[in-house]
C-alpha cells in the first residue's frame, strides 16, 4: 500500500483523470473530494462490500429457484401475448 501525508487543500492524482483532494480533517475523520470520469465507480469500502457480497449471493443462488425464475418470466410472457 503507498501511503501519503497531504494537508488540506493539496490533491492527489490517480492516473490522468482522478484526482483526489483532502477538504477537511476534523477529529478523526477525513473529508475527501473526488473528481472522476462518470464511468468511473466509487464507493465507500463498505458499501462496495455490501455490493460485492449481494453479488456473490446472487450467483450461488440455488438452480431451481433460478428454474422456477425462468419459468414465471415465460408464463408471464406468455399471458402478455396472449
Amino acid at each position: 500500500m503507498l501511503v501519503l501525508t497531504r494537508k488540506v487543500g493539496e490533491r492527489i492524482r490517480i492516473g490522468d483523470e482522478v484526482t483526489l483532494q483532502v477538504l477537511e480533517v476534523r477529529g478523526g475523520q477525513v473529508r475527501l473530494g473526488l473528481a472522476a470520469p462518470p464511468d468511473v465507480r466509487i464507493f465507500r469500502e463498505e458499501v462496495f462490500l455490501a455490493i460485492e457480497g449481494r453479488n456473490r449471493e446472487a450467483r450461488l443462488a440455488d438452480p431451481d429457484r433460478l428454474t422456477d425464475a425462468v419459468r414465471a418470466w415465460e408464463a408471464y410472457a406468455d399471458g402478455k401475448r396472449g
